[in-house]
């Protein structure tokens, strides 16, 4: 209890620095950067007759946004091969992806589940000659749905099939 008998309750923040990208189950690799996650929700707006103090909100759709990761170009091809795919095959392969963020004691504080991902842009770093910079290779993934938690890891498995309803789980 804080003073005046009022409840006083300790947050645990945590930098944006410390996070994992899990594809298939694995740590993927060392990412410097993950942008864009996040959702919105559709709206629609209506003005009521003679109730002029206030509006109605109807609610829609979610739209999730893509999300970019970002990391340093390396010998492995996991990202290439999954794009890859994806222009060659006519069964796309989607996967459950885990952003896990961690605290300095190494804690899983949060967990993203990108649910259904599948990549929609890869990009290569710019070559230069007089550059001293890190390579940085870009895949950026759309999806179906989102999942937070306190806590996961280890459950960004490759999705088989839908359910009944269309639905990946």
């Amino acid at each position: 209890m804080g003073r005046n008998n009022s409840t006083t309750y300790e947050l645990n923040y945590v930098t944006a620095n410390r996070f994992y990208v899990e594809i298939e189950s694995n740590i993927a690799a060392s990412f410097s950067e993950c942008s864009g996650l996040g959702v919105t929700i559709k709206k629609e707006k209506y003005l009521e007759g003679g109730v002029n103090d206030q509006q109605r909100v109807i609610l829609g759709q979610a739209e999730f946004s893509d999300v970019t990761l970002k990391r340093g170009m390396t010998d492995d091809l996991s990202f290439w091969n999954w794009v890859n795919q994806i222009l060659i095959s006519t069964k796309k392969q989607r996967r459950n992806i885990n952003i896990l963020l961690f605290n300095q004691a190494g804690e899983t504080m949060q967990c993203w589940t990108l649910l259904a991902a599948i990549p929609v842009a890869w990009k290569a770093p710019a070559l230069q000659a007089s550059a001293n910079t890190v390579a940085i290779e870009e895949l950026t993934l759309t999806y179906e749905g989102l999942k937070v938690t306190k806590s996961q890891g280890g459950g960004a498995a490759n999705l088989k099939e839908r359910d009944s309803l269309a639905y990946f789980a």
